[in-house]
């Protein structure tokens, strides 16, 4: 069944192309067109277009399929293009003339987009609630191991000390920054774009903001091409939410890969969370970190994947932006997958004790102790051309490091502070 079907047959290679696996993608979003046509279904009700009795079978058949979305039973087989003929199909069958009546005053177009922004609106809220228990997390860890030291790196050379507490609490105040993001991407989704039908509104006297209250949006996107046109700036504001949010668990992957490491040997983890060598009997490999890395690394591309789809497109709908859904929802449910496997695992690390004493460390305080001699009234530059010239002699030794208590300094972390910045 096709919601356009005309009475002409399609080349069957058209239409392969054409639909692609949207069948297959729009499970994702089945449940979100069944509560927009539950919606639209009520508002036609109250704007006379259907009667209450019509309105009482179609919500019987929608409770039908929400107990089948439920119990994953409801499928979409291979005669129907995608969701929205499916449950068009399921109503006609069921109900006959009345289930023809849903269609009044939407068009397809219109119920992607809205179908579309209920999903990234509840999965969006979804991924916030995971990084703000992320974000916990590691506030914990960076109290539990402040006065750990831990090598400071610059270069990848050794640099300053630094600690286990500001290397936590580094990512939990970056993710702050992604919350940011996120919360405008869920303010531009959180716009109920359902009666802009193809992009040009309706001659019925459908009321919009009764929707936008049933579907629970905030408010409306009244402009209805403006609403059409929502489409890709959606996906492309949400795109750079997700690839911000991934720039920093991918850094955070690799710090984890790179310490683990018997090169640096900062961190491990229970064996149970590595992998091992079809060869190498030794091997313990951080194959989730190595995964949630390349996992984020893919999702920093969507972005300019969803620019480049759209960036040149005139006003209305275009079929351009069926592309749009595969690779938005798969990032989605790979950014929701990867922060449940982040924090579970992270939650197990083991912190190490550093031997500052080792010769690699050895300039590790050199800059404090220029800063000492700084103190005892000699002038920077003095300072450092006099520990810059032991160093070049060969007659520095290594000193021990000194308190830094500054705000966000490795001896006054501000972790309340922190805390308070996480966005409610």
């Amino acid at each position: 069944m096709k919601l356009w079907d005309k009475g002409i047959d399609i080349d069957q290679k058209i239409e392969q192309f054409t639909v692609g696996n949207d069948r297959e993608i729009d499970r994702h979003i089945a449940q979100y067109d069944v509560l927009a046509s539950q919606a639209h279904a009520k508002m036609l009700e109250k704007v006379g277009l259907i009667t209450s009795d019509e309105l009482k079978l179609l919500q019987e058949q929608f409770d039908i399929m929400t107990k089948q979305l439920e119990n994953d039973a409801f499928k979409i087989d291979a005669q129907f293009e995608d969701v929205h003929s499916k449950i068009e199909f399921e109503l006609i069958q069921n109900l006959g003339e009345v289930g023809k009546k849903i269609h009044t005053a939407r068009s397809r177009n219109d119920q992607v987009l809205v179908a579309l922004h209920l999903y990234y609106k509840e999965r969006l809220q979804d991924i916030r609630s995971k990084v703000g228990q992320f974000f916990d997390t590691l506030l914990s860890l960076a109290e539990t191991h402040k006065d750990k030291v831990l090598p400071g790196y610059t270069h990848l050379q050794v640099a300053m000390p630094s600690s286990f507490g500001l290397w936590f609490s580094a990512y939990a105040e970056q993710l702050i920054d992604d919350v940011y993001l996120l919360d405008a991407a869920l303010k531009v989704v959180d716009q109920n774009p359902l009666g802009s039908a193809a992009g040009y509104g309706s001659s019925f006297p459908i009321d919009r903001e009764f929707t936008t209250q049933a579907l629970g949006f905030s408010t409306l996107k009244y402009n209805v091409v403006a609403a059409q046109m929502s489409r890709g700036k959606s996906e492309r504001t949400v795109a750079m939410a997700l690839g911000s949010l991934s720039n920093t668990l991918s850094r955070f992957a690799m710090d984890i890969c790179l310490y683990s490491s018997q090169n640096f040997d900062f961190i491990g983890f229970p064996d149970q969370l590595t992998t091992g060598s079809s060869i190498m009997p030794h091997k313990k490999n951080p194959d989730v970190f190595e995964l949630i890395r390349g996992k984020c690394n893919r999702i920093q591309a969507l972005p300019s994947e969803m620019i480049l789809i759209t960036n040149n497109l005139p006003s209305g709908y275009h079929r351009d932006y069926q592309l749009l859904k595969e690779n938005m929802i798969s990032g989605i449910e790979t950014m929701t997958s990867v922060l449940e496997i982040f924090d579970y695992s992270i939650t197990q690390i083991k912190v190490k004790s550093v031997d500052v004493g080792d010769p690699k460390y050895k300039f590790m305080y050199s800059v404090d102790k220029i800063n000492t001699l700084v103190e005892q009234g000699i002038s920077f530059r003095e300072a450092y051309q006099q520990i810059g010239k032991q160093i070049n002699e060969g007659t520095y030794e290594a000193g021990s490091v000194k308190n830094h208590s500054h705000e966000g300094s490795m001896g006054n972390l501000c972790l309340d502070k922190i805390r308070e910045k996480f966005p409610k």
